[in-house]
């Protein structure tokens, strides 16, 4: 049977057992349906020799040369990683545009005695329903953005509010990336599409009953850019705004990172690159701390000369309205607990409001 599905919800609320992506790895890699496992009827490469052959000699040709390698694939794939399901087994197929790959796939599983469906579309058709989520409609979310200075532990106390309930959407987790020239992460950033899809995933799991909660960014996480409407819903957002010390704003930095200002070849290139921004004197004053190799003096130097400027410009170019100011101790574990919980009050108001 081909099935339709005509919204996210109906999509991350389906009950099949299992969600099979027969695409090759590398389109599977860029982005798919979020739980779904890759069994690939043609590899990348020989996705790549049909289509050639497709283009080259003739389409007949390739159907014949794609058929023979989908359903070897296909056996393999039955014996190999399928061979443990019961006959009662409900799975999901679905390819690029819900065409020959899956449709071969699916016919297979049938015949074996499964109950195997397709997806109408194919994946094209879950890219559309994502992209008129977060580029089209309006998002029925109510956004409350968490604001501060560079250091003050944002991400940290998102965490802990989505611990103890909280609706939180963490974009830099998301986007594998800690928000800044120097935020990159040991995991490389997912695809722009995929990067969407997990948001799309989580917001429409998310009620509209209540605030949701989200670190005050730019309009790019890395090499990731945040959607038009949830953007857009960020600006308008009210923002709660943690408040700290530069004393413990550089204890918290020198903590958390620690890899990268121990990385003194990586840093002089990126902050060499900072000299369009900031004037030859103050990027030459950092390089010397570089090679001083002092850590803490590098940090503040780089918070009260690049960081708080550029924050401070930020917010005044989307005029933020600040709710409410939670002020913080030395942003120890107690401190920042206590934080959260603090945060998590406001947005229960917020929520009454």
């Amino acid at each position: 049977m081909t099935i339709r599905f005509t919204s996210l919800s109906e999509i991350l609320e389906q009950d099949y057992d299992c969600v099979i992506d027969v695409r090759s790895p590398a389109e599977f890699a860029e982005d798919h349906w979020p739980g779904a496992i890759n069994l690939p009827v043609l590899d990348n490469e020989e996705r790549a020799e049909v289509g050639t052959i497709y283009v080259q000699q003739s389409p007949f040709l390739a159907r014949k040369v794609g058929a023979a390698k989908v359903f070897r694939n296909a056996a393999d794939h039955v014996e190999q990683r399928l061979s443990h399901h019961s006959g009662s087994w409900r799975p999901l197929v679905y390819c690029w545009r819900g065409g020959q790959r899956s449709g071969s796939f699916t016919w297979l599983l049938q015949q074996i005695g499964w109950r195997a469906d397709v997806v109408e579309g194919g994946y094209q058709s879950y890219r559309r329903l994502v992209n008129d989520y977060l580029y089209t409609t309006e998002l029925p979310h109510r956004f409350v953005a968490l604001d501060g200075y560079t250091g003050t532990a944002k991400t940290d106390i998102l965490k802990r509010v989505q611990s103890l309930g909280g609706q939180v959407l963490d974009l830099e987790g998301l986007a594998h990336h800690r928000g800044s020239l120097l935020g990159d992460h040991p995991t490389p950033q997912p695809s722009q599409k995929a990067f969407e899809s997990e948001i799309a995933g989580q917001l429409a799991r998310m009620t509209p009953d209540r605030p949701v909660l989200v670190e005050a960014e730019s309009s790019k996480i890395g090499a990731r850019i945040i959607p038009p409407r949830l953007w857009s819903g960020m600006k308008r957002a009210p923002r709660i705004e943690i408040e700290a010390s530069i004393a413990a704003r550089c204890r918290y930095l020198l903590a958390g990172y620690d890899d990268i200002l121990s990385n003194g070849e990586m840093l002089r290139v990126r902050l060499d690159g900072l000299r369009a921004h900031r004037s030859n004197a103050v990027v030459d004053g950092w390089l010397q701390l570089i090679d001083a190799g002092d850590k803490p003096a590098l940090t503040e130097a780089l918070m009260v000369q690049h960081y708080d400027p550029a924050y401070q410009t930020a917010r005044r170019s989307i005029g933020a309205d600040v709710v409410a100011t939670l002020r913080a101790g030395d942003l120890g574990e107690a401190d920042l607990d206590r934080l959260a919980a603090d945060l998590l009050g406001e947005l229960d108001q917020l929520s009454l409001g």
